[in-house]
Order: structure tokens, then sequence, then C-alpha cells
């Protein structure tokens, strides 16, 4: 069964996101006057892409080398995905936006953000079983089991003589 998002987080991030974005842009257009405004918006953009290309290369290479080692490449793909994300976040205009996105790009945050996607991915999996999709509640080890509830492991016994 998929959770859907509260339709109020849904408003918060395309309506009072954008907002905010707005209001700090204009607040620091005040501040500074709008060219300088315009100036910080562009060297944001600037180094965001300098950032996607560099951190980007450096991603694609751990990904070929883990590849050619027959190693699985999940950390490398988290990587290629958080560095996509950010990449995204530092080219929209907004200092908000550039926070994240540095957050995601920057190889010594990446780590942290890796964490928080393994975790949203996780609680999205559904494993599939041979009669169809297993409950969470069904993994061993887990707390939410029901009482009087029992694993039941199918197998086949072969004796060998």
């Amino acid at each position: 069964m998929r959770r859907r998002l509260p339709w109020w987080l849904l408003a918060l991030l395309f309506v009072g996101l954008p907002l905010l974005e707005i209001y700090l842009l204009i607040q620091l257009g005040q501040v500074v006057g709008p060219w300088w405004t315009i100036l910080i918006l562009l060297a944001a953009g600037v180094l965001g892409s300098w950032l996607v290309k560099r951190e980007g290369g450096r991603a694609w290479q751990a990904l070929q080398s883990a590849l050619a080692s027959g190693r699985m490449p999940a950390t490398e793909l988290a990587d290629g995905a958080l560095i996509l994300i950010g990449g995204t976040l530092l080219l929209t205009p907004g200092f908000i936006s550039d926070a994240v996105g540095l957050f995601c790009i920057l190889p010594f945050t990446r780590p942290i953000g890796r964490r928080l996607l393994a975790r949203l991915i996780s609680r999205r999996l559904v494993v599939m079983g041979p009669g169809g999709p297993v409950p969470r509640s069904a993994y061993p080890g887990e707390e939410q089991r029901r009482p009087g509830h029992r694993t039941v492991i199918q197998g086949e016994v072969v004796d060998e003589d």
C-alpha cells in the first residue's frame, strides 16, 4: 500500500517555498541592491554548474570503477542521484534551494544525504514473495510483529542417501 504525501506538505513545497525564496530575494535586494542580488544569483549558478561537473565526473569514475571490479555500486548510484538533485537545485534561483543543493553535492555532506536517501527508499520498498507483496511485519526481527504471529519458512528436505 502506497502512502501519499499530505496535501499540506505539497502546498508548503509548491507554494510556501517559492514565496519564501522570493521574500529572501527581495530582502537581499533591499540590503545590497538589485544588481548585486542578480550577480550573487549568477555566481551561485556558475559555482553550482562547476561543482556538478567536478563531482559528477568523480561519481561517474567511481561508478565505472565499481562496475569494472564487479562490486555492487550502491554508494556510487546514490552519489549520482544526490549530485543530480543538488545540481538541479543549484541552478534554480533562490538561496534555500542553493543551500539544499550544496548539501547534496559537497563531498563532506553527501554521506549524510546518502543515509537520508537510503532511509527514504527503504521505507518505500516492497519485497515480493512467491504469493505477492510481503508486509513489513513479516520480516524477522521486526518490532511490529503481531502477537501469536509465527514466521513460516518454506523449504525442501533433501536426503543425500
